[in-house]
């Protein structure tokens, strides 16, 4: 479910007439989409099996949709929406009603929501995103290549009108009203490497790709016979993942940030708070959270229609607008 879906026409009601008026346009944030195709190639962390992405550019209210070129004897499109996620297993995993599924999208969802990019489609010859090197740094490099351009369509956003918080097991979420994107994660392992970290950042200026791109997944050396033998992390290795052991972390040149751990906890909200179908002005908070957890709150927070509205950005709140300090072209012909 996109955005455009929940309420176009409620939308367009409250935005008045003159939205379609090119004055009330020029007053508002506009989508973003890529300028050009850009590939990349390589494992999937939980398949083990080689894959190759193309991320290409799309029309305005698109969103992000998944195509599984692999496949042709049914339906091979799956929407990122939170809707649409069926797994939560050591990753983020979306599906269709043809049983079509993408796993391990995160990382990628995070790096097209931190550079601000709306609407893209993503092709892939194999069963989940690539893990490249277990951050989101391989997608903004591949965004920044392609180029960013505006669209002739302003941006919808999603905003938090008063909090809604969940529970699941040891970890719990909350999204509250704000005037900006904003996160604050904290957490809390049995490792005396990692034990309990905390980060609080306000999603503008370019942060995402200045202190949250560059972080990876991680995991503990104990468990890895134990994620194997339930089919995942087959691809998995020192070049795509931290792995930490008793005595510290195993990978050569150690961490790349000191909090590199939580920083990572914040990425993945960040890509897994973009299956809302847009971009959410609100603050997110997050103990011991992970995927099941957070799309456990955007599962709460659109089953109350009083806590959230759909909005456009006006030309006052752009230095607010999340554009990962990527700069965009003039409107694009995809328009």
């Amino acid at each position: 479910m996109y955005l455009k879906d929940v309420v176009e026409s409620d939308v367009t009601e409250e935005m008045g007439a003159e939205m379609a008026g090119s004055s009330r346009i020029d007053d508002c944030v506009r989508q973003r989409t890529l300028k050009t195709p850009v590939s990349c190639t390589g494992v999937g962390l939980h398949s083990g099996v080689n894959v190759t992405l193309n991320l290409t550019p799309a029309s305005p209210d698109t969103g992000v949709i998944f195509h599984r070129v692999d496949i042709d004897e049914k339906n091979n499109t799956v929407p990122a929406t939170w809707d649409r996620v069926v797994d939560t297993r050591m990753c983020t995993a979306i599906g269709n009603d043809d049983g079509v599924t993408v796993g391990t999208i995160e990382h990628l969802m995070a790096a097209l929501a931190g550079c601000g990019i709306d609407n893209a489609c993503v092709e892939l010859d194999g069963p989940e995103v690539p893990i490249m090197d277990g951050s989101s740094d391989p997608f903004v490099l591949l965004i920044e290549s392609a180029g960013v351009v505006e669209q002739s369509a302003p941006r919808r956003v999603i905003r938090i009108l008063k909090t809604v918080n969940v529970k699941v097991n040891d970890g719990q979420a909350t999204l509250m009203p704000a005037d900006q994107p904003s996160l604050n994660v904290e957490i809390d392992f049995d490792s005396a490497f990692i034990s309990k970290q905390a980060l609080s950042m306000g999603l503008v200026n370019g942060s995402f790709c200045k202190e949250l791109a560059r972080a990876r997944t991680f995991g503990f050396l104990h468990e890895v016979e134990q994620m194997r033998a339930a089919g995942l992390a087959k691809g998995g290795s020192l070049d795509n993942a931290v792995v930490v052991s008793q005595d510290g972390v195993l990978n050569d040149g150690g961490l790349r940030f000191d909090d590199e751990f939580v920083r990572h906890k914040m990425l993945d909200a960040v890509g897994d708070l973009f299956l809302a179908g847009g971009h959410i002005i609100g603050q997110f908070s997050g103990i011991s959270s992970g995927h099941a957890v957070n799309n456990a709150l955007l599962r709460a927070l659109f089953a109350d229609s009083e806590a959230w509205t759909v909005d456009v950005m006006t030309s006052a709140e752009a230095a607010t607008a999340v554009d990962g300090g990527l700069g965009a072209e003039p409107v694009s012909a995809l328009a």
